[in-house]
């Protein structure tokens, strides 16, 4: 099949062409959509959505051969209370394009889905439409046993196939144009929102074992940072109790060394006074001695 026949017919269909859920609080909703592959080519696709960690989806990326179909199923988590009027803003977007023969899953990258990539990306927007759950069921006393009213049970089966629970999608082929209608605001609204990579569902266990580890792991880290800053605490504390104490040390060492120069100040003016009056009091050895020889001298001569 040329390139030209292949951009002029839409790649997947898809069936249902709306996401529906049944909604109950505190409790999970899946939904099943089949991609059927009308071209003679390999075709990848992608699963994206506006709320990714609210849905899981699995597999959200796959290859469809020629001809062939695939289904993944969608998961919408439990929420803690419902949407007002039981309307859902959130949105899916499944990307397709083709890719070559006998291509795997192995092959799939993120750059494959990239509108600057070059390559002829077709593009489906799914709407998310929450239904209530069906009533309970009515039972009558019928030949003494309690039994479910037929008229109710017949109900049921009836809202079930309108409200598209089983997700089972109708043999005959829908037109997609007529399927699809939307008007210019809706299609204005779906432009505008930010499709994000959806991710693949896991076990409901699994999922609990790894929030409980996430948790764990979170409370050890914050226990870790909060022993951390403690100790940080403790040696800012110790540091600035060490600087207060050298700051003290410093000042009386002042104090003491400008004693110590008073102190020495004061003794070398004492030493000065005490030369300067031993000095006016007491007679030069030299004039002593000399005195001392003349009294010789003379007494010898008036001896004689």
């Amino acid at each position: 099949m040329s390139t030209s026949k292949v951009m002029s017919t839409e790649l997947l269909e898809i069936q249902p062409q709306e996401l529906k859920f049944t909604f109950e609080v505190k409790k999970q909703s899946s939904c099943s959509v089949q991609l059927g592959n009308n071209s003679d080519q390999y075709v990848a696709f992608k699963v994206k959505t506006t709320s990714p960690k609210k849905y899981c989806v699995r597999p959200n990326t796959g290859i469809i051969k020629p001809k062939m179909t695939c289904d993944f199923t969608v998961t919408m988590q439990a929420q803690r209370a419902a949407p007002p009027d039981m309307q859902c803003k959130d949105k899916f977007l499944i990307q397709s394009t083709v890719i070559p023969f006998g291509s795997t899953e192995e092959d799939i990258t993120s750059d494959m889905f990239a509108k600057d990539s070059g390559k002829y990306i077709v593009e489906k927007k799914l709407r998310v439409i929450l239904t209530a759950p069906p009533p309970s069921p009515i039972l009558l006393p019928i030949n003494g046993v309690l039994k479910q009213d037929p008229s109710c049970e017949a109900s049921m089966q009836k809202d079930i196939v309108r409200s598209g629970v089983e997700n089972i999608p109708p043999p005959q082929r829908v037109n997609e144009d007529v399927k699809g209608i939307e008007t210019a605001e809706e299609m204005d609204e779906l432009r505008a929102v930010d499709f994000v990579d959806s991710r693949p569902a896991d076990n409901v266990e699994e999922l609990k074992v790894v929030k409980k580890d996430v948790e764990l792991n979170l409370a050890k880290e914050f226990e870790d940072l909060k022993l951390k800053l403690n100790v940080t605490d403790s040696t800012l504390r110790e540091a600035e109790f060490t600087i207060m104490k050298l700051t003290e040390e410093r000042r009386m060492t002042n104090l003491e060394k400008d004693r110590l120069k008073h102190e020495l100040a004061s003794m070398q003016e004492m030493l000065r006074k005490n030369s300067v009056k031993r000095a006016q009091v007491g007679f030069p050895l030299l004039y002593v001695c000399m005195v001392a020889l003349v009294s010789v001298a003379l007494g010898y001569l008036m001896h004689l």
